[in-house]
């Protein structure tokens, strides 16, 4: 562990910025990346990495023990399918059960050591070479990988600009009241387990979620979901709050939330569309249902038409 003390002239940097700049050898994003995964404290409290620190405060960083090497190259039957490619960047779509990138306690190959090995990944950390965003591991669809780092630049300037457009489906327990619904709660990190996130949790930030019903099936809704920002776990964070949790989802679902027996979150990226960062044409693709889901779909339509 880390700790030192806030100087006059250090007062009023952002706490990302002095923890890049205090730890030798500690690259801007890895820094934010520590703060928003609480493992750095300000006088004794994780905060937000935009907050300006004070002369005096004692800031406390702990670096996790880096993840064990990994196979650069993906466990056959988990291999990311290429869906668009240019000599700036791909577009993939993802299976569940691989993890976008490396990360403390995943361990195995990953999204990003996988392209890389293929030479279809650039810029940014060595361990998350070309990621603008992320899936969670059981989260299966479609991302936007960079080959470089000028391309990974201006598709991470969109992202924050919120101009890239990602839609989901998610098949959820119950029926929601309304045929289509806004949710907007701030997320951050649950105070009583630091790897789950919650509704006005630690160090919350704006969170607007928008759904709407595309079937209702026997127990169940299929939902599309569009996210009008990204934070962590958002999706399932906001639909097991309004009483609604993902099917297979163990973490924010009931105790058995994996009764159709998919063996994984059911919750797919199944579009995204941005502007091209080099050509400004736009990019709109997607990814079609993986089987499993798809197959778990077809039986509560059986079921629906039995008892109809």
């Amino acid at each position: 562990m880390i700790e030192l003390v806030v100087a006059a002239d250090e007062a009023g940097t952002r706490l990302d910025r002095l923890v890049h700049e205090r730890v030798p050898g500690l690259s801007r994003a890895e820094a934010q990346r520590l703060v928003d995964e609480g493992h750095v404290t300000v006088d004794g409290t994780p905060r937000t990495r935009s907050l300006r620190v004070q002369r005096g405060m004692t800031v406390r960083i702990e670096r996790p023990a880096p993840a064990a090497p990994a196979p650069a190259t993906a466990e056959p039957g988990l291999e990311p399918r290429i869906l668009l490619r240019d000599e700036h960047l791909v577009v993939v779509d993802k299976p569940a059960g691989l993890t976008t990138h490396a990360a403390p306690g995943a361990s195995g190959p990953s999204l990003a050591s996988h392209l890389a090995a293929l030479g279809l990944a650039g810029g940014g950390d060595a361990e998350r070479p070309g990621i603008v965003h992320r899936l969670d591991r059981e989260t299966s669809g479609v991302l936007v990988v960079a080959r470089g780092a000028d391309t990974l630049k201006r598709l991470g300037r969109q992202m924050r600009r919120r101009a890239i457009e990602r839609e989901y489906v998610a098949l959820v327990h119950g029926r929601p009241p309304s045929r289509a619904g806004r949710i907007e709660a701030p997320i951050g990190r649950d105070p009583a387990n630091r790897t789950r996130r919650a509704v006005d949790g630690i160090g919350a930030r704006p969170a607007v979620t928008h759904f709407a019903l595309e079937e209702a099936l026997p127990g169940y809704s299929l939902l599309s979901v569009r996210l009008e920002t990204g934070r962590t776990h958002q999706i399932r964070v906001h639909l097991a709050a309004i009483g609604h949790p993902v099917v297979g989802d163990p973490v924010y679902g009931p105790p058995g939330a994996d009764d159709l027996g998919l063996g994984h979150q059911a919750l797919h990226a199944r579009r995204i569309a941005f502007e091209h960062p080099v050509t400004g044409e736009p990019v709109d693709v997607s990814a079609p249902l993986p089987d499993d889901l798809g197959a778990v779909l077809e039986a509560l339509r059986a079921e629906r038409r039995r008892t109809s």
